[in-house]
């Protein structure tokens, strides 16, 4: 019953990606889906690109081993959506839709005529570092759920995973991510939905309830955890696709329907952490919580389509995370002006970017001990400090300069890297919040000097 929900799934993944093919035409529609994205549909994109596997299974897992930061988390997680959609989401597709630009490396050359070379290919390298260890956190969370579901050794698991997200990403570009996006999200919910009423019914969480009513959680780490919510303005996956909004009063629509779905996934995946985890092993994998528990709750073919959803959210978020680093690649990073390369060039080497960062991060993904959480942490944080402050002040910074801009993301860069090597790793601090804090300021300042 679980093979056939999945070859259901799978089968309906294909009939998208086919037609989003169809509906590819140029090098515009592969990246950025030809601005013709309305407003729900980004709403619900934006939200399951986010998410990905980490939602179903990196937070249920923190929900088990650290109920309190995991509330803590989802509440600046889902602060920092609402924050994004408000500020960002108008005025990006705004300022893009002007300058007719297909990705935010491009955007800042355009906004700036000193520096913005220099600011494209610095946020463009960043892209590339950060994006492949996150598209490689995705297909962990695909080798831990093939593994647990078909017996499979874990790097037969991880490269299955890889192959069917690489498929339709690579012919189908950015109509199949957002297409395929918003069926992921409705599926990832329901899931959500489903195994945390099972696991409520089935019985109190003895083990946990009283972690997370005590709250033993100073303020320095409920800042940390709250910190999450700065990375949301530097996710180049995130904020494309407000530029691949129809107009910018689509925004207003997008905002009510993705931070609806954003806040509700994030409680019912802490409440599955909470209320599923007694039923663990004494040295089980905490991010195996949600597989367990489907396994556990559910009869076979309701287990099949849960488990589908898993796999929807690992491929919602890899494929973006692919897309925007060959993007980043074909079209900031070559040495070669793209605007003077004809449309077909320009999609054939989107397309051969997509299949080289592809495997470099399934190199990464290799590796049995690398945790989804701790890799998407350390992705996270690098984008939400190099190039979240520089976005924000580039679109409401009216004495922003490239030089500012410059300053800020070297420092955010800088302080995401080296954090961890001060004493106690960084005072238990997640590196987020000084990296974005000194990247904010380092902007202002210089581009208060170097208008």
């Amino acid at each position: 019953m679980i093979a056939i929900a999945f070859f259901c799934y799978l089968t309906l993944i294909a009939c998208i990606a086919v037609r989003a093919v169809r509906a590819t035409h140029n090098v515009d529609d592969y990246l950025i889906g030809g601005r013709k994205v309305g407003g729900a549909m980004a709403g619900l994109s934006a939200g399951a690109s986010d998410m990905s596997g980490w939602l179903l299974l990196g937070l249920p897992g923190l929900a088990v081993a650290a109920p309190a930061e995991a509330l803590w988390v989802g509440a600046g997680l889902a602060l920092g959506t609402w924050f994004n959609w408000r500020f960002v989401a108008r005025k990006l597709r705004e300022e893009t839709g002007r300058y007719g630009v297909l990705t935010i490396p491009s955007f800042f050359r355009r906004r700036f005529k000193t520096h913005g070379g220099t600011v494209q290919a610095l946020t463009a390298a960043s892209i590339l570092v950060f994006f492949t260890l996150y598209a490689a956190a995705g297909f962990v969370a695909g080798g831990k759920l093939f593994s647990s579901v078909f017996d499979l050794s874990y790097n037969s698991a991880v490269v299955i995973g890889a192959v069917l997200i690489l498929v339709y990403t690579l012919w189908g570009g950015f109509l199949a991510v957002v297409w395929t996006d918003a069926l992921q999200a409705i599926m990832m919910i329901g899931a959500l939905a489903i195994v945390t009423l099972c696991a409520v019914i089935d019985g109190p969480p003895t083990a946990t309830m009283p972690v997370v009513i005590d709250g033993d959680f100073d303020s320095l780490a409920i800042a940390s955890a709250l910190a999450w919510g700065l990375g949301y303005m530097g996710q180049p996956h995130i904020v494309t696709r407000f530029m691949a909004m129809t107009s910018p009063d689509a925004a207003a629509h997008g905002q009510r329907i993705g931070v609806t779905w954003t806040t509700a996934c994030l409680a019912l995946a802490i409440a599955v952490g909470i209320f599923a985890g007694p039923i663990l092993g004494p040295q089980a994998d905490p991010e195996r919580v949600f597989i367990l528990a489907i396994e556990q709750y559910l009869p076979p073919l309701l287990a099949g389509i849960c488990l589908a959803a898993v796999l929807a959210a690992i491929m919602s978020t890899a494929d973006s995370q692919l897309l925007i680093t060959a993007s980043a690649l074909a079209e900031d990073l070559l040495p070669c002006d793209p605007s003077a390369i004809d449309s077909s060039r320009r999609l054939r080497n989107g397309r051969i970017a997509v299949f080289v960062i592809c495997c470099a991060a399934l190199t990464f993904a290799l590796n049995p001990a690398a945790g989804v959480f701790s890799l998407v942490a350390f992705a996270w944080a690098g984008f939400g400090a190099t190039v979240g402050p520089a976005l924000l002040m580039a679109l409401h910074g009216s004495t922003n300069s490239g030089a500012g801009s410059l300053g800020g993301i070297a420092t955010g860069l800088v302080v995401v890297t080296c954090w961890d090597w001060l004493p106690n790793d960084g005072w238990g601090i997640y590196e987020l919040l000084p990296g974005f804090i000194a990247a904010l300021l380092v902007n202002i300042g210089v581009s208060r000097f170097v208008p």
